[in-house]
């Protein structure tokens, strides 16, 4: 579904990948206010069908916080895809369309008691834990409901490790699921993140081998678990080389095959990113541009507040593929611009020293590929700058 663009417009950037159904070329014709997110609700689709067979017989719960659009909740509810949720507000949209709460896991480690009541309330059965605090508070809110361990797991090998504020060690683990049991509980399973885009398929195996010893101790204190969730962190297609998905699910059935003492009835994974980010690219205008000590810098009617953010929590790293209105259609040389955005905050800023057409002016589009995820679902309206607008491409296509 994706393809490479045949001339980046970031040269210190490997070649980056845009969606065929959302060339520039194409979007170039969209008579629309930006900024605007143009995606493919069918992309999401085929990456869906891709990581199912990558891992076959891993049950897909979708980590909604990436990118959370109707269109692309319903595309994959009706391919069969259940979802993961981290509050309330969560929930109430998946069960406005139709969304089981059955079918939902809650893997917020830490959530308000009156979340958990409601939630159960709802029908969710299965809730997440990474402390004997925690516990406490689903055992009075939720009696009698099935707890999952959030266990502490390498996650050096990717871009955003999440390590620090969840998970507990195997040691801790161990007693908290015993505790499980004491207040009634259900202890039903173990789940673990290796960080949002991970880049090393052997990550999730050593992960697999941690959870599988405690799986091991439990079983010598009569817990025989129900489910293993692999998390998420599969990675999506920016501007750099990144594993294949197969090379992530061969990794992943090898270790299961390896190290699990048991299989449990239920190996579930939580991808977000890998199953949205090539479907959108965001479209900017450029607002002006100016020269400040010598340095080119274009500002944009879209930012880091407004649907940028991960190039501010990478240090300006972060590598979206780029296209303008002018490259490839005699846009002249190339100059290196700061690229900001329209906010009145200097940090504002997500790209330094890329590589744009010199010809670039007011009025003129620049086209962000790979910006499905994380992009919508933290966007504010800092400033009284508008949130960019979202339109299946089906819809404004011509």
């Amino acid at each position: 579904m994706s393809i490479p663009v045949a001339s980046p417009v970031v040269p210190r950037l490997l070649p980056g990948y845009w969606p065929a159904s959302l060339a520039p070329a194409r979007l170039a014709i969209i008579d629309r206010e930006t900024p605007f997110l143009a995606f493919d609700p069918d992309i999401v689709a085929a990456q869906l069908m891709r990581f199912r067979s990558a891992l076959p017989g891993v049950s897909v719960h979708y980590a909604m916080k990436c990118n959370g659009d109707e269109t692309v909740l319903r595309r994959l509810h009706e391919q069969g895809a259940g979802f993961e949720i981290a509050s309330v507000g969560e929930l109430r949209r998946l069960l406005e369309l139709g969304v089981h709460a059955e079918d939902v896991l809650f893997s917020n480690p830490v959530k308000p008691p009156a979340a958990i009541a409601h939630a159960r309330a709802a029908g969710v059965w299965r809730f997440s834990f990474d402390s004997e605090r925690e516990l406490s508070k689903i055992a009075a809110e939720a009696p009698g409901a099935a707890v999952y361990l959030r266990l502490r797991v390498d996650d050096s090998d990717s871009v955003f490790p999440l390590s620090r504020k969840f998970g507990a060690n195997s040691a801790e683990g161990l007693r908290g699921l015993l505790r499980a049991r004491e207040l009634g509980l259900h202890p039903y399973g173990l789940t673990f993140h290796v960080g949002s885009q991970c880049t090393r398929p052997a990550t999730w195996a050593r992960a697999v081998a941690v959870a599988a010893q405690l799986m091991e101790r439990l079983a010598e204190h009569g817990i025989v678990l129900n489910m293993l969730n692999l998390g998420g962190g599969f990675p999506a297609h920016y501007g750099g080389a990144v594993p294949s998905i197969s090379s992530i699910g061969t990794a992943i059935s090898e270790a299961l095959e390896d190290h699990l003492p048991y299989q449990p009835g239920l190996i579930a994974a939580e991808p977000g990113r890998y199953l949205v980010a090539e479907s959108g690219v965001l479209v900017a205008t450029v607002l002006g541009r100016a020269v400040r000590d010598g340095q080119n810098w274009l500002y944009l009617d879209v930012g880091a507040y407004n649907g940028l953010m991960e190039t501010l929590q990478t240090g300006q790293t972060w590598e979206f593929p780029l296209w303008t209105s002018r490259s490839g259609h005699g846009g002249g040389p190339l100059e290196s611009f700061t690229v900001t955005g329209p906010s009145c905050d200097s940090s504002d800023t997500m790209f330094h020293d890329v590589r744009l057409p010199a010809s670039l002016d007011e009025g003129d589009r620049i086209y962000i590929a790979s910006a499905g995820a994380y992009t919508l679902s933290y966007a504010s309206t800092f400033n009284g700058f508008p949130l960019p607008a979202a339109y299946p491409i089906d819809e404004v296509d011509g």
